[in-house]
Parts: structure tokens; C-alpha cells; sequence
């Protein structure tokens, strides 16, 4: 079982790292991978993460699941033709699209979002109903193989429910 967690500079460092060791204490295998250019991405705060692969390096059939970390780095990350193809080739195989705070910027710039039920940082609640979601106030959200929450303070259960969805598909159930 492998996750890819997507890093920039600016990310919300408390969701990248959370996840990242609640997947490992599950033994998923975590790559943290950037857009490349350097091996080393700056948080909010300063913290810093280095990157095990860059985005171009990453394909689908790789992965069981993705997520997209919070902050301003959402924002970067939709820049890239790579990431969005990325996410939609993640999509269309079902596979775990997960994100928090801003990190549904990606999703919607990959064009995945349109009569999906998401929540985000209230901030882009605009912008997830003009790319044709349905937004909504909750700590999680799950449609589908899509998994999104709002902030830090929903980690747990953030983490909770991509952990179940990853070991649905592990099964060969359903989430």
C-alpha cells in the first residue's frame, strides 16, 4: 500500500506531517514528492520537509492514494500539468483523492470536483461551489474515493477515514 503526499513551499506543516505518520504507523508507505527544483520545501512555520521523488517522476498506477496537504502550497501545486493529470488519472481508478484546508484547489484546477460533495478552509468555499460542488461545514466529508477536511483541528478524523478507505480497498470492500 502506497500514499503520495504532495509538497510545496508554504504548506500547513501539521497536514502533511500528521498524516504522514499516521499512514506509516499503519505501515502504508508515505512518498512525499515536489514539483521539483529542490529537495527541500519550507512550511508556514518554517519547518522544513524533504521530498522522496518529484512530481513528474509519480504516476497513478504507483499509488492507492494521494493527499494534498493544506497552507498557501495548494495554490503552487495546481500549477503543474503533471499534478492535475495526476489527479484526475487517480480519480478515474477510484483511488483515495484526499485533501484539507486549502488543498482542494487542486482538485478543482483538475477538473474533478464538478456534483462532488466537499468541505475545505472556509476561505474557497467559493470557489468548490463555482467548480460545481456541494459544499458543506463538517469536519469530513467522504464521496467516493474523494476525502476532504477543513483544518488542522479535523485531523483525526481526517486521518481516520483515509486510513479506512485504504484499508477498504486493501480488502476488497467498500467504504
Amino acid at each position: 500500500m502506497r500514499v503520495v503526499i504532495l509538497a510545496e513551499d508554504l504548506y500547513e506543516e501539521m497536514e502533511l506531517w500528521y498524516p504522514y505518520f499516521r499512514l506509516r504507523e499503519e505501515n502504508i508507505q508515505v512518498v512525499i514528492a515536489g514539483t521539483g527544483g529542490k529537495k527541500t520545501y519550507t512550511g508556514k512555520n518554517g519547518y522544513p520537509v524533504t521530498v522522496d521523488a518529484d512530481t513528474t517522476s509519480i504516476k497513478a498506477a504507483d499509488f492507492q492514494g494521494m493527499i494534498v496537504p493544506g497552507g498557501y502550497a495548494p495554490d503552487k501545486l495546481r500549477r503543474y500539468p503533471e499534478i492535475l493529470q495526476f489527479v484526475r488519472e487517480m480519480d478515474e481508478e477510484g483511488k483515495l483523492v484526499a485533501s484539507i484546508c486549502h488543498g482542494p484547489w487542486v482538485f478543482i484546477s483538475a477538473g474533478i470536483m464538478h456534483g462532488r460533495r466537499a468541505t475545505a478552509f472556509y476561505a474557497i468555499k467559493d470557489d468548490l461551489i463555482n467548480a460545481g460542488a456541494l459544499y458543506l461545514d463538517a469536519e469530513v466529508i467522504v464521496d467516493g474515493n474523494l476525502i476532504t477536511s477543513r483544518k488542522p483541528d479535523d485531523l483525526p478524523v481526517f486521518c481516520r477515514e483515509v486510513i479506512a478507505f485504504l484499508k477498504s480497498i486493501d480488502h476488497g470492500t467498500e467504504h
